[in-house]
């Protein structure tokens, strides 16, 4: 596979405050890489500044051999190439299911409205919520509107797509139906950058799974052996963190 996503000696700081520190990651295509690590570890951040949504101090991020930098004019192209899907769908209140998904295209990118409406109806068929085209976010579960989160994005045709803890706001039985639809995207071979704290969907899904610990990588690897045989303590305490949560359910 050929890589597509490049991370070179990235650092991150707000005021004196280092959230990254010198990543350096390669991203192949149809690769599907998984972030884990403890909260305010820099997981979040990291993928913001692959969109270009944060200013990185040091290094850089490549999408094919373009710089994304939220200082270039070619931000906004990188950006339909990259999408992102936020955990709290960010989904307008006052259009509906379909106007959500068809929007950018249509003012963004200048499609057919009649093109897109018809992808669009075909990707809201696959996530099981084309019966919904005319209802309002307000009349969704949380799950729903986090599928419709994917679609929108997926319709502006992402050559990378970035997932930051889409099931963190769902309660447990809608997390579910948004990883199968993860799971089906990774079958399809869509390349994909994915925190999630859902270790046993880490596990499913990832090809590479990164940990990260104070902004920096602590350890990486194909997902079974950086699980059952994990070389660092610091992961080894991580992940028995959620054997422990896992037992007193």
């Amino acid at each position: 596979m050929d890589e597509i996503l490049h991370i070179k000696n990235l650092s991150k700081r707000y005021g004196d405050t280092n959230v990254l520190k010198n990543i350096n990651i390669s991203v192949k295509k149809g690769e599907v890489v998984v972030i884990i690590g403890p909260s305010g570890c820099g997981k979040s951040t990291l993928l913001r500044c692959l969109n270009g949504l944060e200013e990185i101090q040091e290094g850089e991020v490549r999408l094919d051999d373009q710089v994304v930098n939220p200082n270039k004019k070619n931000l906004s192209k990188n950006r339909e190439k990259i999408g992102m899907v936020f955990q709290s769908y960010d989904l307008f209140p006052h259009l509906t299911i379909l106007q959500n998904v068809t929007l950018a295209p249509i003012k963004v990118k200048k499609r057919n409205r009649r093109e897109v409406e018809k992808e669009a109806l075909e990707l809201l068929e696959r996530v099981g919520l084309c019966s919904k085209k005319d209802d309002y976010p307000r009349q969704l579960s949380g799950g729903q509107k986090q599928r419709v989160a994917i679609v929108r994005a997926l319709i502006m045709h992402p050559e990378v797509l970035l997932l930051d803890e889409i099931t963190a706001a769902l309660d447990p039985e809608m997390v579910r139906e948004v990883l199968d639809v993860v799971l089906d995207l990774a079958k399809e071979g869509r390349t994909m950058v994915i925190v999630t704290h859902e270790m046993q969907f880490a596990k499913a899904v990832a090809d590479r799974v990164i940990f990260l610990e104070g902004g920096k990588i602590v350890e990486e690897g194909e997902p079974k052996k950086l699980f059952e045989k994990p070389e660092t303590d610091r992961l080894q305490r991580f992940l028995q963190t959620f054997t422990y949560e896992k037992a007193v359910k």
